[in-house]
């Protein structure tokens, strides 16, 4: 039985064909000479075709060479794509979730705490439902609540505290999302304490804010987050009932992975630096 063509056999014979000759496709490939002859015979050995007039010209392509090329082409992006692979895509993704306002800041700031030479690519999830850890939906969480599941790793990072925003201070009346969609405890609060005087609602927190940034009415708002919405200002003092720790969580296993580990250094990093909270 004839042994089957290796990938790298192909990937030479492209090599000699793009140059019509063994001594470009050295250059192209560091390859020696006398090794690409064995290797183009071996090739035409095993596949029982005659790929190449060899002359004084170099390597001419017959025609079974030339249908072999057209097979071969799509070779070229694979290689392509896999050397991009080795050269800067190795780092894993390292997947993070976190409620809208958390993910919203850590893209803004991002770049402080990762590269792309980083030893982890970062996916942000933002979710104000819990995307479940456990079953590796994501490889990182930052909770409102230390995790109470024994496989579940959490290390407390800082308080989040709650205030009103406004444009101004004179706004009346509260912009929230839309009563099927209030799952943080900050709406509920809202719709539990000032029911009455929402005026305006929205389908996303981000649009929400927006509605308080043009004057419609005050928003409820993590206190990092609104510090940094231009044309937004604290109308009040913080919410204490509202005040919660919060948690970087992660798999017991997963956490020792060293892009994991990277990533929940990073994390912590930026989530706990004085100017988040100033």
């Amino acid at each position: 039985m004839k042994d089957s063509p290796k990938l790298d056999d192909y990937a030479l014979f492209l090599a000699v064909a793009d140059a019509g000759g063994l001594s470009g496709a050295e250059k192209a490939t560091g390859t020696s000479l006398p090794t690409l002859s064995r290797r183009m015979a071996e090739l035409e050995r095993s596949l029982g075709k005659r790929l190449f007039e060899r002359g004084n010209r170099g390597y001419t392509l017959t025609a079974e060479g030339r249908a072999l090329l057209q097979e071969a082409e799509p070779l070229r992006d694979a290689a392509s794509r896999l050397a991009r692979f080795q050269r800067k895509d190795a780092a894993p993704e390292v997947r993070i979730t976190a409620g809208r306002w958390t993910t919203r800041y850590i893209a803004r700031h991002l770049s402080e705490i990762w590269t792309p030479e980083s030893p982890w690519r970062p996916a942000l999830l933002a979710s104000n439902t819990n995307v479940d850890i456990a079953r590796r939906e994501a490889d990182i969480g930052i909770r409102n609540r230390r995790p109470d599941q024994s496989w579940l790793a959490g290390r407390k990072l800082a308080p989040i505290t709650y205030a009103e925003y406004a444009a101004h201070p004179r706004v009346t009346g509260y912009v929230t999302l839309h009563a099927g969609q209030a799952t943080t405890p900050s709406e509920r609060w809202l719709r539990t304490n000032h029911p009455d005087e929402i005026i305006a609602t929205a389908s996303d927190a981000r649009s929400a804010a927006d509605m308080a940034v043009a004057g419609v009415g005050r928003a409820i708002l993590p206190c990092f987050a609104g510090r940094e919405i231009i044309g937004l200002v604290q109308i009040s003092p913080e919410i204490g009932v509202l005040t919660h720790d919060e948690w970087l969580v992660s798999h017991h296993d997963a956490r020792h992975d060293p892009p994991v580990r990277a990533a929940l250094e990073a994390l912590a990093e930026t989530l706990t630096a004085p100017a988040r909270f100033g």
